[in-house]
């Protein structure tokens, strides 16, 4: 047994030496990773502690699980975890195929000249800042001077103060997100297509198979697995929507719909200053992404042999 033991360590040893310069490539990305990741984890206890800033992280006073119960019982608990999910569920339904979609679109197209132009224009909303989306996205839809009100007079329409409406609110944020991140989305999709191999096309073909029963065949099973993945991914997040773009679309007009986690983290604890209370409320979030995560999983191994471990 002890000369097993003793082979497998030096066999490891040897693995090492030969990879040395694979492993080396590695070190910057751990290192980074811990210092920015893992060292800034001690500041997790401010959710358990009524921090004050003169005593230090280690010298304020423990209050157990206070600021927990203090958000279960706050009026903004259902409101922001309601908004939070209806607006993240919306996006993974309606954002998550359309990019599958694009992707399928662009590889069964074999004009390449007009297919690089599609996807340039279609990447390019994605290099749009989140601060000049939203500017625009303001500016296109003002009651006044906005395009997509000239278009509504034009027709004889009255003009719209969209932004104020909480009915149009969640799709607005949807929709604008849709247009800027679909191309983007699409890459990791096409490059798994670009990996199928020619030849079960063009057996399909000597088959008599259409361009339909192409993709439902043949491309459609190749990605399941990366969309699996990518699905997976997206639902352990569920409850991390974006704070900057929900932020800038806000108004107190529509703020019923648009107040989600994010924002009211920020709100409480840098407006506020409530450092341990948004502390308790973002730890919550995580708690609850990890274990959408772990269900998700669980799920997805189940049903089609592809989980993320």
């Amino acid at each position: 047994m002890k000369t097993k033991k003793v082979r497998k360590k030096g066999s490891t040893m040897r693995a090492l030496r030969r990879d040395i310069s694979l492993w080396l490539f590695c070190v910057p990305g751990v290192v980074l990773t811990f210092i920015f990741s893992y060292i800034p984890m001690y500041g997790v206890q401010l959710a358990f502690r009524r921090y004050n800033a003169k005593a230090g992280i280690w010298g304020s006073p423990w209050v157990g699980l206070y600021y927990f119960q203090r958000f279960f019982e706050s009026p903004y608990f259902v409101s922001t975890i309601k908004n939070t999910l209806i607006l993240s569920l919306y996006g993974l339904v309606v954002s998550f195929p359309i990019p599958i979609i694009l992707a399928l679109l662009l590889n069964s197209f074999r004009h390449k000249r007009y297919r690089k132009i599609i996807q340039t224009v279609t990447y390019a909303p994605n290099f749009i800042s989140t601060v000049v989306m939203c500017g625009m996205i303001i500016l296109f839809l003002s009651p006044s001077v906005g395009v997509i009100n000239n278009v509504v007079q034009f027709f004889g329409g009255d003009p719209v103060n969209f932004m104020a409406k909480k009915e149009y609110w969640r799709h607005i944020y949807v929709w604008t997100g849709i247009w800027q991140g679909m191309g983007w989305s699409s890459v990791i999709y096409f490059a798994a297509l670009s990996g199928i191999s020619p030849e079960l096309h063009e057996a399909a073909k000597c088959d008599g198979a259409t361009k339909f029963q192409l993709i439902r065949h043949i491309d459609l099973p190749s990605i399941l697995p990366t969309a699996t993945i990518l699905l997976i991914m997206n639902c352990g997040s569920i409850l991390s929507i974006g704070f900057e773009k929900a932020y800038l679309l806000q108004n107190n007009l529509n703020l019923n719909v648009s107040e989600i986690i994010s924002t009211y983290v920020y709100k409480v604890g840098l407006i506020n200053n409530d450092m341990s209370y948004s502390t308790a409320i973002g730890l919550f979030n995580t708690l609850v992404n990890l274990v959408m995560l772990l269900i998700v999983n669980k799920t997805a191994d189940k049903l089609s042999g592809n989980s993320l471990w």
